[in-house]
C-alpha cells in the first residue's frame, strides 16, 4: 500500500471528487441546535441527501434508492455504515445484479438547463 504526504493526500482525494462531483464543504456543526432546512442542491434546488466520501469529501446524492439498472454506472453509490454513521462509496469494478438497490449520484436526477444542455457553457 502507499502512504501518501498531506499535499498529495488532499491533491488526490481533490481530483477524485471533481470526477465524482463531490466537494470540500463539510457539513454543519452537529452542536449546532438552530434551525436548519433539509440540504438542496445549489443548481437545481432538489432536497438531496449529503454523505461525507471515504476519502474525506462530502457527496450529494439522490433522496431514493433505485435498481442498479436503472442508474448509468457512473452514477451508483452505496451507503456503508460505519460506527461514525453512514458513508457514502462509489460502486466501481464489479456490477451489482441490477435488481440490487443503488443512491444515484444527485447530478444523474438533475434538470437539464434550457440555455446550456450539455452543461458545457
Amino acid at each position: 500500500m502507499v502512504e501518501l504526504c498531506e499535499s498529495c493526500w488532499q491533491r488526490l482525494a481533490d481530483d477524485i471528487a471533481e470526477e465524482e462531483g463531490a466537494t470540500t464543504a463539510p457539513l454543519p456543526d452537529p452542536d449546532d441546535v438552530t434551525w436548519i432546512e433539509a440540504p438542496t442542491c445549489p443548481d437545481c434546488g432538489a432536497e438531496v441527501r449529503v454523505y461525507p466520501t471515504d476519502y474525506d469529501r462530502w457527496g450529494s446524492l439522490a433522496v431514493r434508492e433505485r435498481p442498479a439498472k436503472d442508474v448509468p454506472p457512473r452514477y451508483r453509490w452505496r451507503l456503508v455504515t460505519t460506527a461514525g454513521g453512514p458513508v457514502a462509496v462509489r460502486v466501481r469494478r464489479i456490477e451489482p445484479p441490477l435488481s440490487d438497490p443503488v443512491v444515484p449520484d444527485h447530478r444523474m436526477l438533475r434538470v437539464p438547463d434550457e440555455d446550456d444542455p450539455w452543461g458545457v457553457g
